[in-house]
């Protein structure tokens, strides 16, 4: 249970010992600053601990930003500061020097005025400050500024400032003005009913799965019912993060299963759509598979661009979208264009809803592909006039890069392509799959597609461009599987390549997850085990080459479940043991995906 630590006498008629135990801290009270640092000491390191000044005066929510936000382990609002595990020494040595100092009597233990802000100031690390906007958080000196303040207090509808602030900064059209001006009322509603933003998750998710059932019923009241639903689901994902921003319910666990439910809700779907649409007649997995192809190789652009951070701040690309971001109307074309999740669902609802499965697909593809050129080209205009990657930033890419043993093995050659390897191999693979289907020319390509990796990253992702390195690598994964199982021309054979896809999809996406928590790549053993990307596009082109249409698709099959099997597990595991083991809560609100 975490502590307050109240410092100085009770104020008449302040409210400040309930609105601290209503936040859930047990209340114990401080006259002087040896006492405060004697309780201090008592409390247990692994809790949370605030000193709160009696004077306080300010709205409750602003206690609560101040002290309850999981995401940071120092964080302070005026007359008040907390500490959770990972910044309690920094506290305690702050604590120290505070009462050390001279004049603070320490040793009789008179009162230090102001204490929580003084230890405030002599913290020797990064402390949070929260944004509190209209809020009130202040400590008056005297009765004539303390009834000034709670004035100021009852002039702000602390609600609606709550509501406000429970929905993302930055979002797409769509989220922003037919979503989120209910979603977060029912955020709220849940928040009442001690809902947790994971079981909203959860809901949202079993939502769209029952969507993809509808969907693959093939039947036009299934398609109307799973547009709806998805819809439905939706909601139920901006409101898990409201809910989340609303209560400050931030946690490790939470953000990884809101951001793998999203990736595992839109797979489903389109799965659903592929299964109605074959029970008219109409085979359309090899769309399917191409968008879940396009959309992950889109994400993975945004995180390695992300990483590398070698955008040039200056320069006619930046100069231009600077332009278009003082002109009101184009902000939102922008975010729009470039259908981020919320308008790519509402795009696929009303599709499903009024046509076939056949021109969702294809609306969605050239949608996701102007998108992804649009995004791509501004990224590398800005790059061209960048600078070097650092260090710290190659790593990540070469995390992203996902190499396996056969790329380890070829290290030792003295070959570096960086980005210009990496794209010989893509066109090599693909194309050859594309030329000439299964076969030995294939075979030699994705030889030649190893060899190209290695050299791609032979040495440090440290060039401007070197952040495509890990899209073109899951382009030209992909993009062999989904070839070589459509020109094996038999029935499942596409179905077990989107499986495949899928599986390995997730496990990059959980490489992307555990770098932007601060939790490094997944294990090289992990790695080595599912066989890198190389490995796999290897794998996957000999086995065309030496199997029937038949074998192949059982192949296919057996690997999408064996490398399921392997990442899950792994994955599953990693995420609770480092929900459980007190790791720092994190909560996404960049782009909107």
């Amino acid at each position: 249970m975490p502590t307050a630590i109240v410092t100085g006498p009770p104020v008449p008629g302040s409210s400040l010992e309930g609105d601290l135990r209503s936040l859930g801290f047990d209340v114990r009270t401080a006259a002087g600053a040896a006492e405060a640092e004697t309780l201090l000491a008592s409390v247990p390191g692994e809790e949370r601990v605030a000193l709160v000044d009696t004077r306080f005066v300010g709205h409750l929510h602003a206690l609560r930003l101040g002290l309850t936000d999981p995401r940071f382990p120092l964080s302070a609002i005026p007359g008040a500061v907390t500490a959770q595990r990972a910044g309690r020494q920094a506290l305690t040595r702050a604590m120290a020097r505070e009462n050390s100092a001279p004049g603070q009597g320490s040793g009789n233990g008179t009162l230090v005025e102001g204490l929580p802000d003084r230890v405030t100031a002599a913290l020797d690390t990064d402390v949070h400050r929260p944004e509190l906007g209209s809020l009130v958080a202040a400590v008056p000196d005297g009765p004539q500024a303390r009834n000034e303040a709670r004035q100021a207090v009852a002039a702000v509808d602390e609600e609606a400032v709550r509501l406000r602030s429970a929905v993302k900064a930055r979002d797409g059209f769509f989220t922003t003005f037919c979503v989120s001006p209910y979603s977060r009322h029912l955020a709220r509603w849940c928040a009442r009913r001690g809902l947790t933003p994971n079981q909203v998750t959860t809901a949202s998710l079993l939502t769209a799965l029952i969507a993809a059932g509808c969907a693959a019923t093939g039947t036009r009241a299934g398609y109307v019912a799973a547009a709806v639903l998805l819809l439905g689901s939706f909601v139920l994902d901006c409101a898990d993060g409201q809910l989340a921003r609303y209560s400050l319910q931030y946690s490790t666990l939470g953000a990884w299963l809101d951001a793998t439910f999203d990736r595992a809700k839109e797979y489903a779907f389109y799965a659903g759509l592929a299964l109605g649409a074959a029970r008219t007649g109409d085979d359309v997995w090899a769309l399917a598979l191409g968008a879940i192809i396009l959309q992950s190789c889109r994400h993975v652009v945004d995180f390695s661009f992300a990483e590398a951070r070698t955008g040039a701040a200056e320069g006619p690309a930046a100069a231009l979208s600077g332009r278009l971001d003082r002109v009101g109307w184009t902000v939102w074309v922008r975010r729009m264009i470039v259908l981020p999740i919320g308008e790519r669902w509402a795009l696929i609802a009303v599709l499903t809803a009024a046509t076939t499965p056949r021109v969702t697909f294809w609306v969605l593809l050239a949608g996701c592909a102007f998108a992804a050129a649009y995004t791509t080209a501004g990224r590398v205009l800005r790059s061209l006039r960048g600078g070097r990657v650092e260090d710290g930033a190659a790593r990540a890419l070469a995390d992203l890069a996902d190499g396996g043993p056969l790329t380890e093995l070829l290290h030792r050659s003295r070959a570096r392509g960086g980005v210009a390897a990496a794209a010989l191999g893509a066109v090599l693979v693909t194309g050859s799959a594309l030329l000439w289907g299964a076969g030995w020319q294939t075979v030699l390509a994705a030889v030649a597609y190893v060899i190209c990796s290695a050299a791609a990253t032979g040495r440090p992702l440290t060039g401007r461009l070197d952040w495509l390195v890990p899209p073109l690598f899951r382009a030209a994964e992909y993009g062999t599987v989904l070839v070589l199982a459509a020109d094996a021309e038999v029935n499942g054979a596409l179905p077990a390549a989107y499986g495949l896809v899928s599986a390995v999809a997730y496990h990059h996406y959980d490489t992307v997850y555990r770098i932007r928590g601060g939790a490094g790549a997944p294990p090289r053993p992990l790695v080595r085990a599912t066989g890198g990307h190389e490995g796999r596009t290897l794998a996957v082109a000999v086995l065309a080459a030496v199997l029937t249409a038949s074998g192949f698709t059982v192949a296919l099959t057996a690997l999408a479940v064996a490398v399921a099997l392997v990442v899950l597990a792994e994955s599953i595991r990693f995420w609770v043991a480092a929900h459980r083991g007190g790791a720092p809560a994190v909560h996404d609100e960049g782009e909107p995906a």
